[in-house]
């Protein structure tokens, strides 16, 4: 449940490289400023629709449209037929698959969506992977740094790993769901086709096909006719 062909069909990115020498998929979090670097070649093969920001050391594939607004820090590889919205923010150390949707208000930093990922409403994803087709829905937002001092550890079943990462989100398998307003702890791993409900806070591994719910109460009280 915590291995990278568990999680990620290698196959849905132009970048498998990244991978390259992990065991554990959050190996690959450190690898991903260290590919671009190695691999990036910048180029602007898009269309911007009025007026964006993009640096210096960035690539965008043919077909992606780039909205007013935008900001592309870089380094950052972005695919084709994206559609990178008004307002969103590509920070530094970012690979962006093909068909990909990056959306309003929308903040990425040292992360990596393999094809097909939607991202597409005031979301947050740092030191994060997002598996192909994963679905953020609007609000969801990824912690990636512990509150309390240490590396962030992920449990899988009695074993707990210390990923020797300050800084680790989440890692979202294949066709994930994870529903608005739900906020993921630092080191969440979900398994693919998994799905988490709104608002929910979720904290740890979340098996492949299972749905994580939020079970709280709802009071229902008549309305006061004079208010």
């Amino acid at each position: 449940m915590a291995t990278i062909g568990e999680l990620f069909d290698l196959k849905q990115t132009a970048h498998p490289g990244v991978f390259d020498g992990c065991k554990r998929p959050w190996e690959a979090i450190p690898r991903i400023a260290e590919y671009l670097k190695a691999n990036l070649q910048p180029g602007l093969h898009n269309r911007c629709d009025g007026v964006a920001w993009i640096g210096t050391e960035v690539f965008i594939g043919e077909g992606t449209i780039v909205e007013d607004g935008a900001m592309i820090q870089g380094p950052a590889i972005i695919g084709r037929n994206c559609r990178i919205r008004h307002g969103a923010y590509i920070r530094s150390n970012v690979i962006v698959g093909d068909e990909c949707v990056v959306g309003n208000a929308c903040e990425l930093k040292n992360a990596m969506l393999f094809n097909g990922c939607e991202v597409p409403h005031f979301n947050y994803v740092g030191d994060s992977i997002l598996g192909w087709r994963a679905h953020l829905g609007a609000g969801v937002k990824i912690s990636n740094l512990k509150l309390t001092p240490g590396n962030v550890k992920v449990r899988v079943g009695r074993r707990s790993y210390d990923t020797g990462l300050r800084k680790l989100g989440a890692l979202i398998g294949d066709r994930a769901q994870i529903g608005c307003n739900a906020v993921l702890s630092p080191g969440s791993v979900i398994g693919r086709e998994a799905a988490i409900y709104p608002c929910v806070h979720w904290r740890g591994v979340l098996p492949a096909g299972s749905i994580a719910k939020n079970r709280a109460k709802v009071e229902v009280v008549e309305r006061d006719a004079a208010a």
